[in-house]
C-alpha cells in the first residue's frame, strides 16, 4: 500500500498559490483515480482506494504547512505504513519553474512541511514529486513568494505543471522511480518550442 500526501494549506485563500501544488496535485488525483478525499481524520483530508494492483491512501492534510509530519505519521501509524511507502508531493524553491523532480532522498531544502515530516519520521528517506517553482524575486521574501498567488496569465502552465505532476506519480507506482525520473525530469515537452 502506498501513501500519497499532497503538501499545502487548508483554506480557500491558499487555494491558487503556490505553496498549494502539492494539494493541487492530490485533488487531480482523487478525479482521475476515482477516490473521494472525503473523509476527515489524522490531520488531513484523506480516501482510499486500489490503482491496479496497489493499494493507495490518498491524502491533503489539514495542519497547515509547519506540521504536515503530524498527519502524515497518523496516516503511517494507522495503516502501519513505513517511510518506503510515502510518497510527498510539494512545490520546491529550488526546481526551476515549471519543471518536475523525483527524488528518494536530501534535505528539506528550506520547506517546513518537509522538514517537519523528516523530523517527526526520523529519516529523509521517502519519495517526494517535486513541482518548481522558481525563485523569487530580489526584492521579495520567500515566505510571501510561497504564499502569494499565480499570476492570471500563468494558469495554462499551473494547470500543466499539475497534470504532469500527477502523471508523474503515476508512473511512479506503476513503473518505479527511475522510469518516472527519465520521463518527467527536465523541461515539459512543448516549453522547448516556446521563446
Amino acid at each position: 500500500m502506498r501513501l500519497i500526501v499532497g503538501l499545502g494549506n487548508p483554506g480557500r485563500e491558499y487555494a491558487w498559490t503556490r505553496h498549494n501544488l502539492g494539494w493541487q496535485v492530490a485533488a487531480h488525483l482523487s478525479e482521475l483515480w476515482g477516490i473521494p478525499l472525503n473523509r476527515q481524520s489524522h490531520g488531513a483530508l484523506w480516501g482510499q482506494g486500489r490503482v491496479g494492483p496497489e493499494g493507495v491512501i490518498l491524502a491533503q492534510p489539514t495542519t497547515y504547512m509547519n506540521l504536515s509530519g503530524r498527519a502524515v505519521s497518523a496516516l503511517m501509524a494507522y495503516f502501519k505504513l513505513t517511510p518506503e511507502d510515502l510518497v510527498v508531493v510539494h512545490d520546491d524553491l529550488d526546481v526551476p519553474l515549471w519543471r518536475l523532480k523525483l527524488t528518494k532522498q536530501g534535505g528539506p531544502g528550506g520547506h517546513r512541511g518537509i522538514l517537519d515530516i523528516m523530523a517527526t519520521l526520523n529519516t529523509e528517506e521517502f519519495l517526494r514529486v517535486k513541482l518548481g517553482i522558481g525563485r523569487p524575486p530580489p526584492h521579495l521574501p520567500t515566505e510571501k513568494y510561497v504564499l502569494s498567488h499565480f499570476p492570471a496569465e500563468d494558469a495554462d502552465q499551473v494547470t500543466q505543471l499539475i497534470e504532469r505532476a500527477a502523471q508523474a506519480v503515476v508512473t511512479l507506482l506503476a513503473e518505479g522511480l527511475a522510469a518516472a525520473q527519465t520521463r518527467f525530469h527536465g523541461e515539459p515537452a512543448d516549453s522547448k518550442d516556446r521563446i
